[in-house]
């Protein structure tokens, strides 16, 4: 099949470039390292075996590109108002628009922009980062689930399914409220709890007053999504979470890397959204709501130094 990656960054510029590698067509949105991945191609260093694409299919505007099959959204949700104007030249009939988004909601906005497109998650569960033009540093692990939305073509979803494992991607499909769900798992705690402390994963869950407040948020989470109906998110699940972090590098996740170089944290998405719902559904989250509040103050500060 044919892809776009709109957002080259840490996630998908990794996966559209295994794609790449593999011998798929893949289409990628660059923006501020255009000019060097021009000159240089494109690199990832992994813990998997680095490689490095020498002149990837590259582009400024989405009007330059070719209609595609599958779209990897790769865009911070901070910056999910520009898809208005990016995904429309990208769409034939039947393009399935993947979101490798982190949070709780983005589909339902997006196919509100969209109402016609076909819509998946994109579950990644990965270490990558990109902090240098044009080079993507992937840490450890590497998987993605995709969480079907709004397409009516499982034989689309299991395609795309299909090339990333021929990419040497770990690919499954996943119930889409689940899948989103469980990632909140993870997310909801580390991605706050690494900028409040301004630490990384490992310092959380080697101390063991950190380790018990990770683990008890976690179970907010829980116990929120039991009041919701939604399986398949229980206690193994954490304490799974937990085991999976501690064999982890250290990590900076992405929240804590946008707020060390000022940009703008997910907190909509990652945080408020999933706290309205767990409160509409009788079991409020206190804990993270809390975490909530100490990241919209750091926000807000580092704004006000910034004389935003």
């Amino acid at each position: 099949m044919k892809y776009a990656v709109i957002g080259t960054g840490a996630i998908g510029g990794f996966y559209g470039a295994r794609l790449a590698r593999s011998g798929q067509e893949v289409h990628f949105l660059l923006h501020r390292d255009y000019d060097y991945v021009r000159a240089h191609g494109l690199q990832v260093d992994s813990c998997d075996g680095s490689f490095h694409l020498d002149h990837p299919h590259i582009y400024q505007e989405t009007s330059a590109m070719p209609a595609c099959d599958v779209v990897l959204v790769g865009l911070k949700s901070t910056n999910n108002h520009l898809l208005t104007n990016l995904l429309p030249p990208l769409l034939h009939r039947g393009t399935l628009v993947v979101l490798i988004q982190n949070g709780i909601g983005v589909e339902e906005d997006v196919q509100r922009m969209f109402p016609d497109a076909w819509l998946a998650a994109g579950l990644a569960f990965i270490c990558s980062a990109k902090t240098e033009p044009g080079r993507v540093n992937h840490q450890c692990y590497g998987s993605i689930n995709i969480g079907n939305y709004s397409c009516p073509d499982e034989e689309l979803i299991g395609r795309l399914i299909d090339e990333l494992r021929q990419a040497d991607i770990t690919a499954n499909p996943v119930e889409y409220k689940t899948a989103r769900w469980r990632k909140a798992v993870w997310n909801m705690p580390f991605n706050g709890m690494t900028v409040a402390l301004h630490c990384q994963t490992d310092e959380l869950l080697r101390n063991e007053a950190t380790r018990r407040l990770i683990r008890s948020q976690m179970m907010e989470i829980v116990r929120a999504t039991r009041s919701m109906q939604i399986d398949g998110v229980d206690e193994d699940f954490v304490e799974q979470m937990l085991t999976t972090t501690d064999a982890m590098t250290p990590y900076s996740p992405s929240m804590r890397l946008d707020y060390d170089f000022g940009r703008p944290m997910e907190i909509d998405y990652i945080y408020s959204r999933p706290l309205q719902l767990a409160r509409e559904a009788g079991c409020p989250m206190p804990q993270l709501e809390m975490l909530e509040a100490e990241l919209r103050f750091l926000e807000q500060r580092k704004r006000e130094q910034k004389g935003l």
